[in-house]
Order: C-alpha cells, then sequence, then structure tokens
C-alpha cells in the first residue's frame, strides 16, 4: 500500500457518495485509490470529485470533496493512493 491520503467523513447510500477528507498529498482524477476500514476493502479509480457540487479535477490536503464510490463506505474508513 502507498500513501495514505485521507478519511471518509460522511457516507450518502442513496447516491453512492462519500465526503473525502483529504489530510495528506492530492487526488486527481484518473488516480487509482484503495479504500480500507474494519468492514471496507476494495480499490477503485476516481472518475468522479467534487467541491459543492462543482465538478474539479483534483484536490489537495485541506480539502473535502464528494467522491463517488462503487460500494458502501463508512466513517473513519481510510483512504490510500496505490
Amino acid at each position: 500500500m502507498s500513501e495514505k491520503i485521507g478519511e471518509i467523513e460522511n457516507f450518502y447510500s442513496k447516491i453512492s457518495v462519500c465526503v473525502l477528507d483529504i489530510t495528506s498529498g492530492s487526488v486527481n482524477i484518473g488516480d487509482k485509490i484503495a479504500i480500507k476500514g474494519s468492514t471496507t476493502d476494495f480499490e477503485m479509480t476516481v472518475e468522479s470529485m467534487q467541491i459543492d457540487r462543482a465538478d474539479i479535477e483534483s484536490a489537495s490536503a485541506g480539502q473535502k470533496v464528494g467522491l463517488k464510490v462503487p460500494e458502501r463506505v463508512r466513517p473513519g474508513d481510510e483512504v490510500f493512493k496505490v
């Protein structure tokens, strides 16, 4: 596994979107990330990212972004750049 970039802050099941609090590094459209927690463990490619309902291409430490995810995630799950 590579660097930890942040943690999941919230998850909205109806739209399958999570809020990622980026604590270090950056994340860009097309990056491969891994989400791991007590019951969560999968990898995905970032295809959609938003801040305040506006599409963005990249985000860095200190920002909170909405990410479309293929599976349920939970607050506290850790996110790593692969």
